[in-house]
């Protein structure tokens, strides 16, 4: 049964949502200063998993494409992801990771065709902003390298994001598939960056091993096809706009679990953010249509002439 528009975007929003969750499962469950090994933990096995359980591996281009998404939505952004957040004051790394419907807004006109609004763009401006009032706190100097990472990061996400739905799905491959690939390909290229910056794994015990499950499980391998899931059937701006939901949910985290106190201006951004999120989800119908136009087209050729298809996208 075809989920409703409201109904789809509220299971995929619970993606950043569960990624919010991230920092507390990590500061209060694993070991500390291993980055590399939890992205590769919470990848690779989540990718084998879903491998396992969908059972189809990719054919001709798409051997390719895979390993282009993977590297965009998993083996570069999660090290780039870790790096920016261990260089970067405060809640930096996350400001510039809500810019991330501004980057995805100038890829999608570059790639899918559909020239930004300036709605889209005012409420991606408020978005970071509001962001911002949740998670900055004035500490330290800015360090170069951490911010071009969080900005490379962030770049990674977005196009990984546009290009995902720039080329769908080959004909009879379901979301499940596809989000096996990514994490897979993204994990195998993480593993020799872990083991060559990080050394053997650590000693593990039994928080360490709930929090690497629950980050494999709940935390990736669902969270991500759920992601991609509503890449497929939403438009890429709509799908960016529910980032600001992972900071969010963060700092709500830390004031229920750990602790934190939330401060009137926390509040304000957060009910900022909100509201963005909300209004990133009201797009013209016009470019979503001709966006769905142009993707049931190539899949009608896809029918008819799989190699040509294939090639042309």
């Amino acid at each position: 049964m075809a989920l409703s528009r409201p109904a789809l975007i509220a299971l995929t929003s619970l993606a950043p949502v569960s990624w919010g969750t991230t920092y507390a499962v990590t500061t209060e469950f694993l070991p500390a200063d291993r980055p590399l090994f939890t992205a590769l933990v919470r990848a690779l096995p989540a990718g084998l998993l879903l491998l396992a359980l969908a059972r189809v591996l990719p054919r001709g281009a798409w051997w390719g494409k895979a390993a282009v998404l993977g590297a965009l939505n998993i083996g570069a952004f999660f090290p780039l992801l870790f790096l920016s957040a261990y260089r970067l004051p405060g809640g930096l790394a996350a400001v510039v990771g809500s810019a991330g419907p501004l980057f995805v807004a100038g890829l999608s006109a570059l790639l899918l065709g559909q020239r930004p609004t300036g709605r889209t763009l005012l409420t991606g401006v408020v978005a970071a902003f509001g962001v911002s009032l949740v998670v900055l706190r004035a500490a330290g100097a800015l360090d170069a390298l951490g911010l071009l990472a969080a900005l490379a990061g962030t770049a990674s996400m977005s196009a990984g994001v546009v290009l995902t739905q720039r080329w769908g799905r080959p004909d009879g491959v379901g979301p499940l598939a596809l989000t096996a690939w990514q994490l897979t390909a993204g994990g195998l290229m993480v593993a020799p960056l872990a083991f060559l910056a990080e050394g053997a794994p650590p000693a593990l015990d039994g928080r360490a091993v709930g929090g690497y499950l629950y980050l494999a499980l709940a935390n990736t391998a669902v969270a991500y096809w759920l992601w991609f899931r509503g890449i497929g059937r939403l438009s890429a701006t709509q799908v960016t706009f529910l980032g600001p939901l992972s900071p969010l949910t963060a700092a709500v985290t830390g004031w229920a679990a750990l602790g934190e106190a939330l401060t009137p201006v926390q509040l304000v951004g957060m009910v900022l953010a909100l509201g963005a999120t909300v209004a990133g989800q009201f797009v013209p119908r016009g470019p979503l249509r001709a966006a769905s136009a142009r993707r049931a087209g190539k899949a009608g050729e896809g029918r008819t002439d799989v190699t040509a298809a294939v090639l042309r996208r």
